[in-house]
């Protein structure tokens, strides 16, 4: 009875610092939700958050879980998980996290998180217990959704810049003040039906690993759901106006038709990747996007120096965090 008490005991504990990862993933992404509503001066920030969160949690009705389903069974072989690979795994995404958040850089959460459960798996047995297919996709949209997000940015704002070609400068901008609430509804949208469902695996990969659920359950329980939304919905209210700064400002100059632009193309990434249930990085969509807009006008419009930097984060995500969770795995397995 003891044993039974202290593994419960064990995935109350690792759920709970799942939903606080779910949370910061929030945090530190709603700057990616509201960066340009921001940027252009179509939301004040308190207004932009309370926004982005509500869009957030509604994307618990859109979405089918497939990211989750990815995330849960699709990075590693079932059998291999157990709670220190779990505890590993957070401790690496979280690590990251913070590590970045503080120097107000613009890193995928969705990426630590898989760095994390590659690392704490290969560090217990090996890159054989990994799902390589699942995880060469997610590898592969690193480069796919900036691209796309880069590409449906400057092909939305071409389209624009043609259709209002007689337009006066002022009515574009009135028109597009209205229009991007709609663009930044539909990316938050995007944001928390993805970037949710990463959660909603990882805890559900812990369910199986426990027997508390079984590998052949169509969908985790409610609770894991619910929960899940709910926690990244908080997390983009408290907002991370470090890294706002940087997607709104730094990266390049916005206006109304640009952020609704940036914001679309990037709507349009997220939703086709939940689709085929990939895990993204918001992040990573939003900043092509941006640049996509930003190198319509001129390429000097674009800091490259600034979203160099960022690049080098996208590159840095997998490998760091996997680190930190091979060694937050040993760790836990000397500890307990």
């Amino acid at each position: 009875m003891a044993t039974v008490q202290v593994a419960l005991w064990a995935v109350v504990l690792l759920v709970v610092l799942a939903l606080v990862f779910d949370f910061m993933n929030g945090f530190h992404d709603a700057a990616n939700s509201i960066a340009t509503v921001v940027s252009t001066g179509v939301l004040k920030p308190a207004q932009a958050v309370a926004f982005a969160a509500f869009f957030n949690l509604v994307a618990i009705g859109v979405f089918h879980l497939s990211v989750a389903a990815t995330v849960g069974k699709g990075i590693a072989e079932p059998g291999v998980v157990d709670i220190h690979v779990v505890f590993g795994a957070l401790v690496g995404a979280i690590t990251w996290n913070v590590i970045t958040w503080l120097y107000g850089i613009p890193s995928s959460s969705s990426h630590a998180l898989i760095g994390g459960i590659v690392g704490a798996v290969m560090a217990k047995a090996g890159a054989g217990a990994l799902v390589f297919a699942g995880i060469w996709r997610t590898v592969l949209f690193i480069f796919v959704s900036p691209l796309l997000g880069f590409l449906l940015g400057s092909l939305m704002m071409v389209a624009v810049a043609w259709i209002f070609r007689r337009s006066t400068p002022s009515r574009v901008d009135r028109w597009f003040r209205r229009l991007q609430l709609v663009s930044a509804g539909a990316y938050s949208l995007g944001h928390g039906g993805n970037d949710a469902q990463k959660t909603i695996g990882i805890i559900w990969m812990l369910l199986i690993a426990t027997g508390h659920a079984a590998a052949s359950d169509a969908s985790p329980p409610t609770w894991t759901i619910v929960s899940c939304y709910t926690a990244i919905a908080l997390g983009t209210m408290f907002g991370g106006w470090r890294i706002v700064k940087t997607m709104g400002q730094k990266i390049t100059k916005l206006k109304p038709v640009g952020g609704f632009c940036a914001e679309t193309g990037g709507a349009i990434t997220l939703f086709l990747a939940t689709l085929l249930g990939i895990p993204v990085s918001t992040t990573h969509t939003i900043t092509g996007a941006i640049v996509g807009v930003g190198s319509t006008q001129r390429a000097s419009a674009v800091r490259w120096g600034v979203a160099g930097n960022i690049v080098w984060a996208w590159v840095l995500t997998i490998p760091a965090a996997a680190i930190v969770a091979a060694i937050a795995y040993a760790i836990s397995t000397w500890l307990f």
